[in-house]
């Protein structure tokens, strides 16, 4: 609600005239957003919001290339979830009828381990295929994990003390906050097993892959 200012009095000799009314500023009311099946621009007004509170995974322009992770195990402490957009850089060709923006399911992981973590990238009739901690005893690494996903699958999910429906804003277990008003869930564990995951972007603070192959290959992960 804006702040209604009162009239200031003229000063000076006869004077009882009444000033006009200082111009009122404009405020912009963000709108509760649910974290799935909201249009793009019904979401874009809080792309500020979104990265002030560092709830976007996605800190810089993404390609607009989709890419896929799967991995046999993922175990993980500070586990939060919440709805996120990120947006292409102006004038990309992978925008097509987007307006360069995703709308994308934000998990962010405090400290997570990965076996078997396999991930490409099509390239247009090749993939790009990267290979990461293959021995159970040596699992891929990574610290404030943040995924940007569009579909994410697995054959078991568990969490112990999950709370669901939670305003994404008030979250201390992930690494990272969401915005204010929009839908959530956290917990203090997370485990996927034989997860597979579309997404549009990843970050972390620290990310190790023990046993890494890169290469190009005809079929993806």
């Amino acid at each position: 609600m804006a702040i209604s200012e009162g009239p200031d009095r003229l000063e000076g000799e006869g004077a009882t005239a009444l000033a006009p009314p200082p111009a009122r500023r404009g405020r912009v009311r963000l709108r509760r957003a649910a974290v799935m099946g909201v249009p793009a621009a019904a979401i874009a007004a809080t792309m500020v919001v979104l990265t002030a509170q560092g709830a976007l995974a996605a800190q810089f322009a993404i390609s607009g290339m989709p890419f896929v992770v799967r991995g046999d195990k993922l175990t993980g402490t500070g586990f939060g979830q919440f709805g996120g957009l990120d947006q292409m850089a102006p004038g990309s060709p992978n925008a097509g009828d987007t307006g360069g923006q995703v709308l994308t399911i934000v998990t962010a992981i405090r400290k997570a381990d990965i076996t078997n973590l396999c991930q490409s990238v099509a390239l247009g009739g090749v993939y790009l295929h990267i290979t990461a901690g293959a021995d159970p005893n040596n699992p891929v690494h990574a610290d404030a994990l943040t995924t940007d996903s569009t579909d994410i699958a697995g054959k078991l999910a568990s969490f112990d003390n999950i709370e669901i429906g939670g305003d994404a804003s008030t979250f201390d277990k992930p690494p990272v906050k969401g915005p204010l008003g929009v839908f959530g869930q956290q917990a203090d564990t997370v485990t996927l097993n034989s997860f597979r995951q579309t997404n549009y972007a990843t970050t972390a603070s620290k990310f190790t892959l023990p046993g890494l192959h890169m290469s190009f290959s005809k079929k993806g992960c």
